[in-house]
């Protein structure tokens, strides 16, 4: 249902790039074959290949001619019935037919899992959709809800599609909504402080009419130069509600008190009121500009950054910018003009001549508090610059973090077990973590992906589980909830946790190279020596304060079955190394030799021994392979299979074997952990030759972006 139903489906949809199924069973036609049928008939193993392959196949006779019409000529060779497939002949001996159900059975059957899926613990079909760049999040989303919902109502009754696991759109919807939220609050707040200073709800009307007026021109300008609305850039306007309405405040204000001096004077020397107006409004022009220009030069930092931060802080300073541009037009022609239709009633500006009360009485005080602080003008200057110096040391020793935590409403929990484990006993550790997750308050539902899907480009080992877990705090405390989480999952010893959210787990996986906040990583020649050093490591800075999620990267050997050729007794038989190999490939792993059609459906058709002559060293022993001459004998004859063991992965960087030390932080800044554990590294642990560590993560981007910015900002200065 998933591949033949929902994929199709969903890849359909406009932006969808991919679609990756994990867990159930993959369906496959299989051709189990015995080697003991194969001696008694006299038959190869590559005789059944071929067979196998020339039973399911189709034709084209070109065409003809006849009858005034074009004929197409097809052979339709190709079957999807077991019984067909049965009766392909793989060879005559002594003039009678040899038929593949002589030597092997046919059967359908599951593919060798190298991956699981499972939801709330109890197994289930799960489906990762990734979207086209470009695409819009949410439009997309909704489209996937509706063609699911469709499909839904036409599937088995107890078969359920659940589509809210984990959404981008929710993390963005939610974000949309704090920050309208905060528009809101925003705008109301500056009616508030207007109305006290201004006292007139006609100059507080003009001046909030500049908030929309200049959201409404940044928008369009904003569209017109290719950016979309998003999280980021709705922040930019948020963080310039204040601004917008300043410059218009300033003319209003302006107006407001040049045209109440006016209405003071005699009527015979009072000027026209749109010339006071105009007056009015040229006389600060140049104090606003000035401003505008000042805050933008500002923000011209943001626009030097590089990496994950310039592309996540570019929208947000594009938007500021060109909010603030918005709301200076909008102060030097619309305000004005507004002034002009709505602030020229006499009677009101004779009655509010000397101000509101809260200016006077601010007023008052003001010129009490400058005439005592002019009276000490180097005590004044002297406490401005100490209050500079203590502001400088304690920017210099304030943490350090290259973003704020996410609150993305959901996590990802990465569990690592020993490698060489099954896929059956990873399952059982996966369960028993959704269950211990499942028992946390404000944790919704999990779904576990164990391994790696058929398709998918992102590959690990059955040992890897990755856990979503959407969670809703309900008024809770993150910190406790994060604790909490930890807290059930410190009693399962079975494997290396790491805890993170979706977008924080992808940044840190680009930044790094692993899922967790800072990665030690140790380069050198030998495996095992690598593998003691780290868990040295480990050990040497567990109690470092706020270092949680402390994992090893699991680099030790895994059991192996190795097949190691006899070179000297593959000489005397005549057996090249290509056959050996292709025998073992073929024999044990299995090989696809075509496709089944079951109407637009397709599966697999692979050739293999059957169970009763692989699945045990003894058994691969035992496996009779065919000689040149067509004698049988037993593989251990012309090869020593052995237990062994051999190393799970070889990971390199920059041409050097290395294993990682990962680690989080919680509950302090990222820089001050980097710099305990490079203390503790230089103090207490001692490399021998031929090897050296380095440490990576987010704060080496936090680095590279102070750097930037500091300078940047001297020049913006």
């Amino acid at each position: 249902i998933a591949d033949w139903q929902l994929r199709p489906r969903l890849l359909a949809i406009a932006g969808v790039a991919n679609v990756i199924t994990i867990g159930g069973e993959y369906k496959q036609y299989q051709v189990l074959v015995s080697p003991q049928k194969l001696r008694h008939h006299g038959i190869s193993l590559g005789q059944v290949l071929h067979a196998t392959e020339q039973a399911n196949v189709n034709a084209s006779g070109g065409f003809m001619q006849q009858h005034s019409q074009e004929y197409i000529i097809r052979g339709f060779g190709r079957t999807e019935r077991i019984a067909d497939l049965e009766k392909a002949v793989v060879a005559m001996n002594n003039g009678t037919p040899v038929l593949l159900a002589d030597v092997a059975e046919i059967k359908i059957g599951a593919a060798d899992k190298i991956g699981d899926g499972s939801l709330r613990g109890d197994p289930a079909v799960i489906m990762t959709v990734m979207k086209q760049p470009s695409t819009n999040t949410l439009d997309l989303t909704a489209r996937i809800d509706t063609n699911m919902a469709e499909l839904q109502q036409r599937l088995p009754p107890d078969v359920r599609i659940g589509t809210r696991i984990f959404r981008q759109a929710d993390f963005i919807d939610a974000s949309i909504s704090n920050i309208e939220k905060t528009l809101l609050e925003g705008s109301l707040f500056v009616v508030i402080v207007l109305f006290l200073f201004l006292m007139n709800w006609r100059a507080t009307v003009i001046s909030l009419l500049a908030i929309p007026l200049s959201l409404v021109v940044a928008l369009f300008t904003l569209q017109w130069m290719g950016y979309s609305i998003n999280t980021m850039s709705l922040g930019g306007m948020a963080i310039a509600i204040g601004a917008l309405v300043d410059d218009a405040i300033i003319d209003v204000e302006n107006v407001l008190k040049r045209l109440r001096a006016n209405v003071l004077l005699p009527r015979d020397e009072r000027r026209p009121v749109l010339q006071v107006i105009f007056d009015a409004s040229v006389e600060i022009r140049t104090s606003i500009i000035n401003a505008t220009l000042i805050i933008v030069v500002a923000f011209l930092p943001l626009f030097f950054l590089s990496g994950m931060e310039g592309r996540l802080l570019y929208p947000l300073g594009v938007a500021f910018v060109v909010s603030l541009f918005a709301s200076l037009i909008v102060s030097i022609t619309v305000t004005p003009v507004l002034c002009s239709l709505m602030l020229t009633g006499e009677k009101q500006l004779s009655e509010q001549a000397r101000g509101s009360w809260l200016v006077r009485k601010l007023n008052a005080l003001y010129r009490t508090a400058l005439e005592r602080v002019m009276r000490a003008r180097k005590a004044a200057l002297g406490i401005a610059m100490g209050l500079m110096a203590v502001a400088v040391a304690l920017f210099a020793g304030l943490g350090r973090s290259f973003l704020p935590e996410f609150n993305e409403g959901s996590l990802v929990i990465s569990a690592v077990s020993l490698p060489g484990i099954s896929l059956a006993e990873s399952n059982i550790i996966g369960t028993r973590i959704e269950k211990a997750l499942l028992e946390v308050p404000g944790v919704i539902t999990t779904t576990r992906r164990t391994g790696r899907a058929e398709r998918d480009e992102h590959a690990q080992g059955v040992n890897s589980s990755e856990i979503d877990v959407p969670f809703d705090l309900q008024g809770r405390d993150r910190e406790a909830f994060m604790a909490d989480v930890r807290d059930k999952l410190s009693g399962i010893t079975e494997a290396n946790i790491t805890i993170g959210q979706p977008i924080g787990h992808r940044i840190d996986h680009m930044l790094s190279g692993t899922r967790a906040n800072i990665a030690i990583k140790l380069f050198g020649p030998d495996l095992p020596t690598l593998f003691q050093l780290s868990n040295t490591i480990k050990e040497n800075i567990a109690d470092i304060p706020g270092l949680v999620d402390l994992n090893v990267e699991q680099q030790i050997e895994i059991p192996q079955i190795q097949i190691r050729p006899r070179r000297d007794i593959m000489v005397h038989y005549g057996l090249t190394m290509g056959d050996l190999m292709k025998f073992i490939d073929v024999a044990f792993a299995g090989e696809s030799v075509g496709e089944v059609y079951e109407g637009v459906r397709n599966f697999d058709l692979i050739v293999r021994f059957d169970p009763a002559n692989r699945g045990s060293i003894e058994k691969i022993r035992n496996a009779l392979i065919e000689m040149p001459n067509g004698d049988r004998i037993p593989l251990s004859e012309v090869a020593d299979i052995v237990s062994a063991s051999g190393p799970s992965t070889i990971n390199r960087e920059n041409v050097q074997r290395k294993t990682v030390v990962s680690v989080n932080v919680a509950g302090r800044d990222q820089k001050s952990a980097v710099a305990d554990i490079q203390e503790r590294l230089a103090k207490d642990i001692e490399f021998p030759e031929g090897y050296r560590v380095e440490l990576g993560g987010q704060f080496e981007a936090e680095a590279e972006a102070s750097r930037t910015l500091l300078l940047t900002s001297a020049i913006s200065l």
